[in-house]
């Protein structure tokens, strides 16, 4: 018997005084049975940062051939693609074929390992944008993981703040590609 998802609800109010784009988003997450709540907090937050009326979650995990986000111009083409984990180096070249901008979030505390063995093969590809979001900050966003949750997302001056009305947690980000 395969396993099915598990549905997460999100009511998402963004404030993105870094892009003046300040929104209410009602968000459906389907969880993975193999994915954790770390990485659904992990998705949640790259909606977030790059939340626009045509940014969507895919199938991800249930389809190898999507992303964990994208979005689309008016014409279907592909204009974001947002990947969320380690990817490898053959994926996110797939993903510079397609969208004009690739990003990737990286959480975990392999993930060291993983930019290492993959920053030589990237060449010098411009689409690519490598965040990684340090293993703290991702176990604190990850005790804010509800099936039913309100959450405030403020971003200001690059910094990243979110809330559930209880706790909050400040955000860190380390952009590792391309290099500051």
């Amino acid at each position: 018997m395969a396993l099915k998802a598990t549905i997460y609800k999100a009511d998402l109010n963004i404030a993105d005084m870094d892009r003046h784009y300040y929104q209410e988003h009602g968000l459906t997450i389907a969880r993975h049975p193999s994915e954790t709540d770390e990485r659904v907090m992990i998705r949640v937050l790259a909606f977030a940062l790059h939340a626009s009326e045509a940014l969507t979650f895919t199938k991800g995990l249930f389809d190898t051939d999507e992303p964990d986000l994208w979005e689309k111009d008016l014409t279907g083409a592909l204009q974001t693609w947002i990947e969320v984990g380690q990817p490898d180096e053959k994926r996110i070249k797939q993903a510079c074929s397609r969208a004009e901008k690739v990003f990737v979030y990286s959480y975990s505390a392999a993930s060291q390992v993983w930019f290492k063995g993959l920053v030589g093969k990237l060449g010098r590809s411009e689409k690519v944008t490598i965040v990684n979001i340090p293993a703290e900050t991702s176990a604190a966003l990850e005790k804010l993981a509800k099936r039913s949750m309100q959450l405030q997302v403020t971003i200001q001056d690059g910094q990243v703040w979110v809330t559930d009305g209880e706790d909050t947690v400040l955000v860190e980000r380390e952009r590792w590609y391309p290099a500051s």
